[in-house]
């Protein structure tokens, strides 16, 4: 599929943000890096502004990300006759894979959007919290946890969060907490979701 001008424009900037800064990155080199000729306005046929670009590149994977919720919750149901401790850890594996496809967005989130707390509002209502409702609403949709009441939010805020933790701090110190290895981060984290959900209740006391 061709790739069209304005579509190279946001993807390229959005990688020179994350490697350089937004407020390092010039008209010029977008230009550049999207094969136009670097000065000669080509970026201003598309958009109004650098700031622009950057809110067309977030409300790309803001699109992109809806979408993507909602195809894996559509096929939650063909995993259900796999063992829950095997579900969740297929999460927790698709929640780290989630990370790595937004890791250039992630970067300019935490370097340079707090000058564009519209942007941030705009980011977390509809990446971040879209994101931890899903595992709320995957929790709460398994046969094993039918009937339960349980604060499926909050739990989900646990979950997602330890996943957005290890690689954070994998991302940001080139390597993973005490050096324990996204295998063992994964079956771990299923064995936590899986006391976390306490199947096995006592009775109330």
């Amino acid at each position: 599929m061709t790739t069209s001008t304005r579509e190279r424009i946001v993807a390229e900037s959005l990688r020179l943000f994350a490697d350089r800064g937004y407020a390092a990155t010039s008209v010029a080199e977008i230009e550049a890096a999207s094969g136009l000729s670097p000065g000669a306005g080509g970026l201003y046929r598309h958009f109004r502004s650098k700031e622009e670009v950057l809110a067309s590149a977030i409300r790309e994977h803001i699109e992109r990300t809806r979408k993507q919720i909602s195809q894996v919750l559509e096929h939650a149901s063909v995993y259900e006759d796999r063992p829950l401790e095997a579900r969740l850890r297929m999460t927790c594996q698709a929640g780290l894979a989630k990370m790595r496809e937004e890791q250039d967005l992630i970067r300019v989130l935490f370097r340079d959007l707090d000058q564009f707390p519209h942007l941030v509002a705009e980011v977390r209502e509809g990446i971040v919290n879209p994101l931890y409702d899903s595992i709320a609403t995957w929790l709460a949709a398994q046969p094993e946890f039918a009937g339960q009441d349980e604060d499926w939010a909050a739990v989900a805020s646990i979950l997602g969060g330890a996943v957005v933790n290890y690689w954070l701090a994998n991302e940001s110190m080139y390597e993973p907490p005490t050096r324990i290895d996204e295998k063992r981060f994964v079956a771990s984290w299923a064995r936590l979701g899986l006391g976390l959900m306490n199947l096995e209740r006592s009775p109330a006391s």
